[in-house]
């Protein structure tokens, strides 16, 4: 099992380059930025309560974009993955989206992870205007879009949301497709994860934190789709996680644990990058 840590980077953190090696120093596995293009002040959707509930965080209003910081954490590392976990796709324009996340994985020798969601926050999608209810068709069509972007020499693709005419779209990822992990913990999430994506990624708190009932129910749910359960991941992403926890996600065949960096200094980072590392090697020899 991979361990990493994901952290909403900000202009109050530690800048991504730095940040990101110091998590390789140590030995971390991977580093995902989650995305929020900005916050209304007028705030009608409420914060759920999976991620914590109550008042919003005040580095959602202040996050880096995560391709920018991708590309800054994967010029200031040599093997560490870096991914978008997760870019709320349906706010993008599929081409330009595409074309940053090939980009970074060619320039970074194949490093990069493609983290998608379909977003929660209302509000945002108003002044991007997007249609909230259509979002998962949406994000769905567009992950289509993008991998044949990335695959094809003369890309053409025809669909209710994205739209290309016969076209030349270069450079080309190093892999031959970037992972995409679909972000998300409820079961409508899971079917779509089940259905098209590379990898399942959910963010406890939920009511089975450890997937001990939700990971033979998902891989189940892929080979129902005609899909070999061994070639779909199961990554998670908890806001904490201790000892305990990560053998039970290790026993749950979990193959990525994405850990929170949250802290309100730098220094603090770095303290708190030292007790996950000191946690990792207790549990996992390394």
């Amino acid at each position: 099992m991979r361990v990493g840590v994901y952290v909403f980077a900000t202009d109050l953190d530690l800048d991504p380059g730095p940040l990101a090696f110091e998590i390789e120093a140590r030995g971390f596995d991977s580093l995902f930025f989650p995305e929020h293009s900005h916050i209304p002040v007028a705030r009608a959707t409420a914060y759920p309560k999976q991620y914590g509930g109550g008042e919003l965080p005040d580095f959602y209003k202040r996050t880096y974009d995560p391709f920018i910081s991708c590309s800054f954490a994967a010029a200031a590392t040599t093997t560490l993955e870096v991914g978008t976990g997760v870019t709320l796709l349906a706010l993008r324009d599929t081409m330009h989206t595409a074309k940053m996340a090939a980009s970074i994985d060619r320039l970074s020798g194949g490093r990069f992870a493609f983290g998608v969601g379909f977003g929660w926050n209302e509000d945002e999608f108003a002044t991007h205007s997007a249609d909230f209810t259509r979002r998962h068709r949406k994000v769905r069509e567009q992950v289509a879009a993008i991998r044949t972007i990335w695959t094809d020499d003369v890309v053409e693709f025809h669909g209710d949301f994205v739209d290309i005419a016969p076209s030349w779209c270069w450079p080309k990822p190093a892999q031959s497709a970037p992972k995409v992990y679909l972000g998300g913990s409820g079961p409508l999430t899971m079917k779509h994860a089940a259905e098209w994506a590379d990898v399942w990624y959910p963010t406890p708190p939920m009511t089975d934190p450890y997937l001990d009932e939700a990971a033979p129910a998902f891989r189940a749910l892929v080979e129902s789709n005609g899909r070999d359960p061994s070639t779909v991941g199961i990554g998670i992403a908890p806001a904490a996680c201790d000892a305990h926890g990560l053998e039970r996600y290790a026993e749950n065949g979990v193959d990525l644990v994405n850990i929170a960096l949250v802290a309100d200094s730098p220094a603090a980072m770095l303290s708190q990058l030292d007790d996950l590392h000191s946690m990792r090697v207790s549990v996992l020899g390394r």
